[in-house]
């Protein structure tokens, strides 16, 4: 009969924090198993070292690499995956003589532990079991005694091992946040919360809940005295005192909602220019100079969360992301900003006056007469897939949404039989959706009542992006079912043509009737 394997979280490191049940299962156990670092004692053992039974058959699991280099053929990963199996193969083998076996775990077995890849291997095959220990944050916030999270704050731990830009964006998009993995990383991470703006109330904890632990601001830490055990704590009580006793201030929009407070017969700020920014279809190289510098300038970024997500955060910027279906009332968001003497960017994806965000800003600014809207091109998707096809809007064409959210079918279905009767190149935006999966369909039925069955079509999807494809196929061999949101349709013209190396180009010519 085989074993059975327990991965035992320890806690963060205090010996009175290990759970009732971790101690039970420890003292009684046939094997006893623990990693350790290069030329390190184990101090997971060191935590358990007094429930360890003498009768316990003990095996070290000690990492080939930590944080130098090695020479194995596959590098550090290769070297971790060939050590995680060779564990494996040694308490399979006990688990295969029916022993217990309990792999001890600081903090929790499961949060940036080494157990989950002997997890993955071992319990496939034997019966597992993981006993959940205090993880090291939930230690750190109680030595500091202050509120991490509340109500409805959003708490994000992040691994300092993350580029600066992505540390500094997830910093910036969350309210409580703590960071694990420091060391060598440490320098980086504070840049990030520089340019995220959190570094003045970030906190470091250091060996929480052991004889050793310490903490501080993190902007008196020396960067070379920092262990692998310390985190930063970065609160989100946003409204409370920090250890130090000082306040936070008020939110930008508190303040915007504040009356304007008259010095010397002047009011403190103006409105300022709200700028409408397009970011292109994907690629940084596709960001204008002018969109670049705009943003290098503004204060607050405010837009659909996968285009603000596309802006590097940076030190004074607050980005402001929301879903996809508010974007009057996030064009008001951004004229308050504006008009209360903050300097706003609103950006869309592509261009922002093709189906972008600048028409939603012009309709919520009858409310903000004072503050001038300045609204800055991007390159339009329809550029970047017909770009990428050759020429097939080469002459007169038509754009159109087949999104019926804001206008009635009816009137879609009006305008592409217009168009199709027209014989006019059309790109269209907005395809299809989870909610819509039947109008690209009735679109190419429509166009068939008018056009040849061998009319050019193109089907670009994710251009610009990793993942782009560009498909040139005719109106009769469309497959309707397999165009989605991410896809941009082009529908040539009777005179739209295929060359001979595939591309496509539509003449700027059109003979007389």
């Amino acid at each position: 009969m085989s074993g059975r394997l327990y991965g035992v979280g320890l806690g963060p490191g205090d010996p009175e924090l290990i759970t009732l049940k971790a101690a039970r299962l420890i003292e009684s156990a046939d094997v006893i198993a623990f990693h350790a670092g290069v030329g390190k004692t184990s101090n997971a053992r060191t935590i358990a070292a007094s429930l360890i039974p003498t009768s316990a058959i003990e095996e070290e699991l000690r990492y080939p690499v930590t944080t130098g280099g090695t020479a194995h053929p596959g590098g550090y990963a290769g070297a971790m995956a060939e050590f995680y199996e060779s564990c494996s193969a040694r308490l399979g083998a006990h688990l295969e003589a029916g022993r217990t076996v309990v792999v001890l775990a600081e903090g929790d077995p499961l949060f940036y532990g080494s157990f989950m890849y002997l997890h993955d291997r071992l319990s496939p095959r034997f019966e597992t079991e993981v006993v959940p220990g205090v993880p090291a944050f939930a230690a750190a916030t109680a030595v500091l005694a202050s509120p991490l999270v509340r109500q409805t704050d959003v708490l994000t731990v992040l691994p300092g091992t993350l580029g600066v830009p992505e540390l500094a964006r997830r910093l910036a998009d969350t309210d409580g946040a703590i960071i694990m993995k420091l060391g060598r990383t440490f320098p980086r991470v504070v840049e990030a919360l520089r340019q995220a703006g959190r570094l003045e109330h970030a906190l470091y904890v250091e060996r929480a809940s052991m004889p050793a632990e310490r903490w501080m601001p993190v902007v008196d830490v020396d960067p070379t005295s920092v262990p692998y055990f310390s985190l930063i704590v970065v609160p989100g009580d946003s409204k409370s005192s920090d250890p130090h006793g000082r306040r936070t201030p008020a939110s930008v929009e508190e303040r915007a909602e504040e009356p304007l407070v008259e010095q010397r017969g002047t009011s403190v700020s103006k409105p300022r220019p709200l700028k409408v920014i397009g970011l292109g279809p994907g690629p940084d190289k596709w960001l204008t100079p002018e969109a670049k510098a705009a943003l290098a300038d503004v204060d607050h970024v405010i837009g659909y969360a996968p285009y603000v997500n596309r802006v590097p955060q940076r030190e004074g910027l607050t980005r402001h992301a929301s879903g996809n279906t508010v974007e009057v009332d996030r064009a008001r968001h951004a004229l308050t900003l504006a008009q209360s003497g903050e300097k706003v960017a609103v950006v869309s994806g592509g261009d922002a006056g093709v189906f972008g965000m600048a028409s939603a800003v012009f309709e919520a600014a009858a409310d903000f007469v004072d503050v001038p809207i300045e609204v800055l091109p991007g390159v339009s998707a329809v550029q970047a897939v017909a770009a990428k096809a050759g020429a097939p809007v080469g002459a007169d064409f038509a754009v159109l949404s087949l999104s019926d959210r804001l206008k009635p079918w009816p009137v879609i279905e009006k305008r592409l039989r217009a168009i199709a009767e027209a014989d006019l190149v059309l790109a269209v935006y907005n395809p299809a959706s989870r909610s819509r999966t039947t109008q690209v369909a009735d679109l190419q039925k429509l166009f068939l009542e008018h056009r040849s069955p061998d009319t050019v079509v193109v089907v670009g999807r994710d251009v610009g992006r990793a993942e782009e494809s560009l498909t040139v196929t005719t109106l009769a061999e469309l497959e309707a079912d397999s165009i989605d949101m991410l896809c941009l349709l082009i529908i040539g013209a009777s005179s739209t043509t295929v060359t001979a190396a595939g591309q496509v180009w539509t003449p700027r010519f059109v003979e007389g009737e």
